[in-house]
């Protein structure tokens, strides 16, 4: 299990995982799945490659093994990282639908009653329709969010990749602080993050956000060929991954020197972000530490409307999927479980503060540990 081109965890994992899946199934009176977001077939199978982008699924009867359905070429990765044997592919050329079709009605019958994830990205509605069309016996119903409820609570296998994400996260931002400063480009800070990163683990490079002067003010800014000026305001948030296991965090940058209403304000997010985890535990309903966030920063007078999400579950993310389904808002229903892990954040006048924790049985876990203040650099 060192490489990517091994399985990421012991089989009895996925085996565990399988049942549990199975069990649902049972439960719902349902013959069997299909799998079409990428996330859920790695999940389930262990079956990963980085062209996940061409057609596949995976097939999951209510009792017995999972089938993997892909692309010839990536025989190899499927033979190196799946722990099931069973599999059907198809060729470029061939009708992907089609070979798809024949395996399912090999499977599980003509009248079978199928979930389906009809939410995951690479189910187009065409493709929907084509497989309503070829099978028409087959009674689907849409299970979207079995297997993405599923991962929201993480193994202790899967958080031990979030931590080494969470160290690479940090070399990533000890290099922004090694290299942000007057005359060098946003450009060139992000060749050292990512560089920093991937030597400390990470399988993608990042860096997300990195964005300076008037667009550090705004969400979600990525790196361009600006040069860095005296007095710049600059975002840093580095976003590696370890098996495609996400951590993350931000700080915020001055270039040159810190005014004392700087530092006030991020001391002020810091202060209000530490209230807001103190909140975090198992059976704490999310609204709670949400709305000491919203509240801390309103009265504070840092802005006058708060409307960003606190909280995000993060996990086994793949492109283009930027976070998992569970997020905190006022609107929330839901409670912190032991094994969640999230992406937390608090954002005013230019300044963000972020950490990514693991709700554990009595509060919960820093999964990136870096110095928390303003770097005037």
């Amino acid at each position: 299990m060192n490489g990517i081109a091994s399985p990421w965890f012991e089989k009895s994992e996925y085996e565990a995982r399988l049942c549990r899946v199975q069990r649902s199934l049972a439960e719902s009176a349902l013959d069997g799945m299909v799998a079409f977001q990428p996330e859920s077939v790695t999940w389930l199978t262990g079956f990963f490659t980085r062209g996940y982008g061409s057609f596949q699924c995976a097939l999951v009867p209510a009792d017995g093994t999972p089938a993997v359905i892909c692309r010839d070429v990536e025989k190899y990765y499927l033979d190196s990282t799946c722990v099931f044997a069973d599999h059907a592919m198809w060729s470029d050329g061939d009708d992907s639908i089609e070979v798809a079709s024949r395996a399912i009605a090999r499977r599980f019958g003509a009248s079978a009653r199928l979930g389906i994830e009809l939410s995951a990205w690479p189910l187009s509605a065409g493709r929907y329709e084509s497989f309503r069309e070829r099978l028409p016996g087959i009674s689907w119903e849409d299970n979207s969010r079995l297997l993405q409820t599923m991962r929201l609570i993480k193994s202790g296998a899967e958080i031990a990749y979030q931590r080494q994400a969470g160290r690479a996260a940090e070399a990533g931002m000890q290099a922004a602080i090694d290299s942000v400063g007057v005359g060098v480009s946003e450009r060139e800070i992000a060749a050292e993050i990512c560089a920093a990163m991937i030597r400390a683990g990470s399988d993608l490079p990042g860096p997300g956000v990195l964005s300076s002067g008037e667009r550090a003010f705004h969400l979600h800014g990525g790196y361009s060929d600006r040069v860095l000026e005296s007095g710049d305001l600059v975002q840093v948030e580095t976003t590696p991954n370890v098996r495609h296991y996400h951590s993350r965090f931000m700080r915020p940058f001055r270039v040159g020197r810190a005014s004392d209403e700087d530092q006030r304000v991020v001391e002020t997010l810091i202060s209000i972000q530490d209230a807001a985890l103190d909140e975090v535990r198992p059976g704490v309903a999310a609204v709670v530490p949400d709305r000491v966030y919203r509240d801390g920063v309103l009265s504070a007078g840092l802005r006058s409307t708060y409307t960003n999400k606190t909280f995000y579950s993060v996990g086994l993310l793949l492109h283009p999927s930027g976070g998992e389904s569970l997020e905190a808002t006022p609107r929330s229903n839901w409670s912190f479980e032991a094994g969640m892990t999230f992406h937390t954040y608090v954002l005013a006048r230019g300044f963000g503060m972020s950490e990514t924790i693991a709700v554990t049985g009595d509060g919960y876990e820093r999964l990136t540990n870096f110095p928390r203040r303003l770097f005037a650099v």
